[in-house]
């Protein structure tokens, strides 16, 4: 995968900072998202195998940061 695609978590923070705008994908598979007790506020869940029919939830106005573990 290219570098260009990732974002480490200090430049997220440093570009929110500065006021950019980002909508965040929770990617895990569901067995993952249950046993975790981590949830970033206002993450949109989208399990990759579903991950077509929930496009239509996904801001077209923001840059897109997907997580997963």
């Amino acid at each position: 995968m290219s570098d260009d695609l990732r974002i480490s978590i200090d430049d997220l923070r440093r570009r929110m900072k500065a006021g950019e705008e980002f909508a965040f994908l929770d990617v895990r598979n569901p067995t993952a998202w249950a046993e975790s007790d981590v949830m970033l506020p206002n993450a949109r869940r989208v399990p990759l195998d579903e991950f077509e029919s929930h496009l239509y939830e996904i801001p077209k106005n923001k840059q897109i940061v997907a997580y997963c573990t």
